[in-house]
């Protein structure tokens, strides 16, 4: 963990915030594209999308991207999908590893990014640099203990305790939890290929549009689909409270773009949690608990500048 801690140094004190005639490097890493970016922050980055085709394709069109780059880059951060390896020494560090994204499963995508670059290259989950991004700028400023939670095509998460990055033995799976599913009220099987109906098999993105048959940005607001979606995000966020106990819950990705799950979530989180978790937070706070992020769709992609920074100080 000692180098997670000295990232939550970076995001606290900003005494390595980028500056100067710095130029840093990012890429978060998803399923569907790979967003690419150069600068220093919110105020300058200026990004391009790459499609999330073969490992080969996608890796070399981003190359291309920072070579293009008429001043030098510093170094390179990446939050990617996953699961990757976090553990450095180990023969697969910063590899994709057993993805059920098709045709990325052991990708080596620092290491492509770092021998083409010639800089160093930080890695971590998408997720997880979301977290260092809403950390440094966004809606968990000046929180030790914080959660950030996407919802689209898959269901990941990315925790702060105690000012570091949670990593563990290898990076939370936060959305293959198993919650309660009854089968007389929605029988859907789920569509995670490694357990079924674990939470991001019954609430991903796609999960909603197979069962259903139509896409979730399709489906409008008083759609019975919401209130079931609500449901199970709110029974993934007891584990977590109970678990992590986080001072805040960031909750991104594109399924909540529908705005009116807020709402039902936090109206259905009390009974759920039926009075055990005595906290101003989850008595008259939720508004200001169960939060979209404040930085919208820029987390991952202003983390990974973060893990660029790290990168550059631990060279």
């Amino acid at each position: 963990m000692a180098a997670a801690a000295v990232i939550f140094q970076i995001i606290r004190t900003g005494d390595f915030a980028a500056g100067g005639d710095m130029l840093f490097g990012a890429i978060e890493a998803g399923g569907t594209k790979f967003v690419c970016g150069m600068g220093t922050g919110p105020d300058n980055l200026k990004t391009v999308s790459v499609p999330t085709t073969t490992p080969e394709s996608t890796i070399a069109e981003v190359i291309r991207f920072f070579q293009s780059s008429e001043e030098p880059l510093q170094s390179i951060g990446i939050g990617s999908f996953g699961p990757v390896d976090l553990h450095l020494g180990s023969p697969t560090y910063g590899f994709i590893t057993s993805t059920p994204k098709t045709g990325w499963r052991d990708t080596d995508i620092r290491g492509a990014i770092a021998a083409a670059m010639e800089v160093p290259v930080g890695f971590d989950t998408d997720v997880n640099a979301a977290i260092l991004g809403e950390a440094r700028w966004g809606a968990a400023v000046g929180l030790r203990d914080s959660l950030y939670i996407t919802v689209g095509t898959g269901i990941g998460g990315g925790a702060l305790v105690g000012g570091s990055v949670l990593h563990g033995m290898l990076h939370p799976e936060m959305g293959h939890i198993l919650i309660p599913h009854d089968r007389s009220a929605d029988p859907f099987e789920g569509i995670c290929p490694f357990h079924g109906d674990c939470l991001e098999g019954l609430a991903s993105g796609p999960a909603i549009h197979s069962r259903w048959g139509i896409p979730p940005e399709e489906l409008p607001a008083d759609h019975s689909a919401w209130l079931l979606e609500a449901h199970y995000l709110a029974l993934g966020l007891v584990s977590w409270i109970c678990n992590l106990s986080p001072q805040r819950i960031i909750l991104g990705g594109g399924v909540m773009q529908q705005s009116s799950l807020f709402p039902m979530i936090r109206s259905e989180l009390p009974g759920l949690l039926n009075g055990y978790i005595q906290t101003h937070e989850l008595s008259s706070g939720l508004d200001e608990y169960i939060v979209p992020p404040k930085l919208g769709g820029r987390a991952g992609i202003l983390g990974a500048l973060v893990l660029a920074e790290e990168a550059l100080k631990q060279r």
